[in-house]
């Protein structure tokens, strides 16, 4: 295990009994993003979901607030993040060890991939969204951060010229001394990325491109104005409920 992987876990298994108040309940954006992707379940037909980084399963806990009826099985490597939703009622089966970079399920195993706040937590989160898209069926649902979306409108301008020119890995790695991470006492380890460079593994398996800002925006331009975005990709276009 890596030593970033490593600082991740155990900082997770620190702030475990926290977790709900400091993460689950004040993370707006993607309680939002979750009520977005309940809307359209009944246009895709989705029965079975999976949940990458599950956490102490919030989006199960929200998915029976709302009714869903979809059985959503959810996966999570910190043991301690685990426990607590066992303790909240959650089964063995519900709420599972996992690695989000190689998913121990057959391809097209659930109707539905989804994950919350997951993949800057991820190096590899390429892996992990190819991984998503080989287990689901009729598509992945994606709430994350836009690191190229978050700062003043100067920063914001500077970093979206340095991905433009091609730059912007290298001026990370600078200013992470070389590690290609950032520590934080309230996320943790995370690293630089965007839900929008996602968008072309998704669309090799699921053609079909949804948007959506989670947080207000000052333009149209998402890479730019967007700090938090959710996706769903689909590989059928949704239909009528008429």
């Amino acid at each position: 295990m890596s030593l970033d992987v490593e600082l991740q876990r155990a900082y997770y298994a620190r702030t475990a009994p926290d977790y709900d108040s400091s993460h689950v309940f004040s993370d707006v954006e993607h309680d939002i993003a979750f009520h977005i992707l309940a809307g359209w379940l009944p246009r895709i037909g989705v029965n079975s979901i999976l949940d990458v980084g599950a956490g102490t399963g919030r989006a199960q806990r929200l998915a029976k607030s709302l009714g869903i009826a979809a059985t959503i099985t959810g996966i999570e490597p910190v043991s301690a993040l685990r426990r607590i939703g066992h303790e909240n009622g959650l089964g063995e089966d519900e709420l599972t060890d996992g690695d989000a970079t190689e998913l121990s399920f057959a391809e097209d195993s659930f109707d539905l991939a989804m994950e919350f706040a997951v993949l800057h937590h991820i190096r590899d989160n390429a892996k992990a969204v190819q991984e998503m898209c080989r287990v689901a069926r009729k598509g992945v649902f994606i709430s994350d951060t836009n690191n190229f979306g978050h700062g003043s409108l100067p920063a914001r301008l500077v970093k979206n010229s340095l991905r433009v020119l091609g730059l912007w890995r290298a001026f990370d790695l600078i200013r992470t001394r070389g590690r290609g991470f950032h520590q934080s006492d309230g996320d943790g380890i995370f690293y630089s990325y965007s839900v929008l460079d996602s968008v072309p593994l998704l669309r090799a398996k699921f053609p079909h491109i949804y948007l959506f800002s989670t947080e207000p925006v000052g333009s149209s331009m998402l890479r730019l104005s967007a700090p938090h975005i959710a996706v769903l990709a689909l590989k059928e276009r949704a239909g009528s409920l008429s």
